[in-house]
């Protein structure tokens, strides 16, 4: 249940108090009346303030010596506080009021409904900032609890990466073993399932460096500078065409502009589309690959075209989920991360992905990214 804001009022004349209380009667707030200076610094010891009104003229200590001691104090810093004086009314009085920090000054006599807005909007002000404070609280709280859930994820990982490739090795291993020292003792069947089980023992550990790289993607603080996208994909390929030469494949690089991100993060984009389209058109021959980009309003559009199996536009939304795919293993390997891989990176750098098809016509991926 939420406190009523406080709101202190000094005066040294009981009367005073007493019409001040009158004509705050209504709003729902908890006054606190202080008849001098030392009462109203008492009263700051066991209260928070929302708001202070204070008569200018108090015998001992006058309200602006007492509004310079709240200024003073780290609790009541940022206290607001109104002036009200029915003496103190010149201009020059009214600006030192300013100058110890008053946020306004009213004169006496005066009206009710002045005093209540003034109130009102300070009050409005004092709910904000602390709406404010709980929400930066809770900002602070999720960010302590992202800190400890990245760390977990990050054993997590390690242990991935160590506790479960041992046995994965010393299960591939045996097999190997196995398959090397008998397969002349073994019938054909028994040599199929080691196969098998090597085949699959290989895919795990894929597996696992693809899962591996997913978490890595998410934690990793991006370092972004000018990238040439044209350079990039044309030396990937240039690495890449050597191990595809028993292959037909037509490889077109269209324009490619420039964009201001994580060189090693994007590469990694291109990396996946590029070996997507180049495993998805192993049944065509040629096998056509089309990369360019255009700039679409306030985005680049990048995009990797290719003339292999395709999907169905029916699943699309599945496409860039971590283990969802389209095809078997036995038409086209893949653990169903790559994609996934994709998304992540250019969703990070405030860009999106989307992909169209036609079943055995060929597919198009695109990737967006903000212009620089």
């Amino acid at each position: 249940m939420n406190k009523k804001p406080k709101i202190l009022i000094v005066d040294d004349r009981p009367e005073n108090l007493v019409a001040l209380e009158t004509v705050l009667r209504d709003l729902d707030v908890e006054l606190i009346k202080a008849n001098s200076g030392n009462e109203a610094l008492k009263a700051t010891l066991y209260h928070d303030f929302a708001l202070a009104l204070l008569d200018v003229q108090m015998p001992e200590m006058d309200g602006y010596e007492l509004a310079g001691i709240l200024r003073e104090e780290e609790k009541t810093s940022r206290l607001p506080f109104i002036f009200i004086s029915a003496v103190y009314t010149d201009n020059p009085n009214i600006f030192k009021g300013y100058e110890r920090g008053a946020f306004s000054f009213i004169t006496k006599p005066f009206q009710p409904e002045i005093l209540i807005n003034k109130v009102k909007f300070f009050i409005k002000i004092h709910q904000q900032e602390l709406a404010l404070s709980r929400l930066n609280e809770d900002l602070k709280n999720t960010n302590t609890n992202l800190i400890l859930m990245n760390k977990e994820l990050e054993s997590f990982s390690y242990s991935v990466s160590h506790d479960l490739r041992a046995p994965l090795r010393a299960v591939h291993g045996y097999a190997k073993m196995l398959s090397e020292d008998y397969s002349k003792q073994l019938d054909g069947e028994a040599n199929r399932l080691i196969n098998n089980i090597m085949s699959n023992g290989k895919k795990m550990g894929q597996l696992i460096d693809d899962l591996l790289e997913f978490s890595r993607v998410g934690r990793k603080e991006l370092n972004k500078t000018n990238v040439s996208m044209h350079q990039m994909v044309t030396n990937f390929w240039d690495e890449l065409k050597n191990e595809c030469d028993y292959r037909n494949i037509e490889f077109e690089i269209k324009e490619l502009h420039s964009v201001k991100s994580d060189s090693v993060a994007i590469k990694q984009v291109w990396v996946n589309l590029i070996l997507n389209a180049v495993k998805y058109t192993k049944f065509k021959a040629p096998a056509v690959i089309e990369i360019g980009s255009e700039v679409v309003n306030d985005e680049i559009v990048f995009y990797v075209k290719d003339n292999g199996a395709g999907f169905d536009m029916r699943y699309a939304d599945k496409l860039f989920g971590v283990f969802q795919r389209l095809h078997s293993d036995d038409e086209f390997e893949g653990t169903g991360v790559g994609l996934a891989i994709v998304k992540r990176i250019v969703s990070r750098h405030g860009g999106r992905v989307w992909a169209e098809s036609r079943l055995n016509e060929g597919a198009t991926f695109y990737f967006s990214l903000p212009k620089i």
